[in-house]
């Protein structure tokens, strides 16, 4: 019976052990974690685009600034 509880309480132990590595407590060194993979970037649609925005709006002003 004694095995029993000595068996259940290294199990106890290494599975803080192995938990406290994982987190990288004091001490441990913590592995490399694995780059994120990056998020392709979607074209923007003209009305969407701030400075398509401006453009167009300049390009629908006249010169004394009111619209056309």
């Amino acid at each position: 019976m004694a095995f029993v509880v000595v068996l259940v309480v290294a199990i106890a132990v290494v599975a803080l052990v192995l938990r406290a590595a994982e987190k990288g407590g004091p001490g441990g060194v913590r592995a490399p974690e694995r780059p994120r993979p990056q998020r392709a970037v979607r074209p923007v649609a003209p009305d969407d685009d701030p400075e398509f925005l401006r453009e167009l709006e300049r390009r629908t002003r006249r010169d004394d600034g009111s619209p056309a």
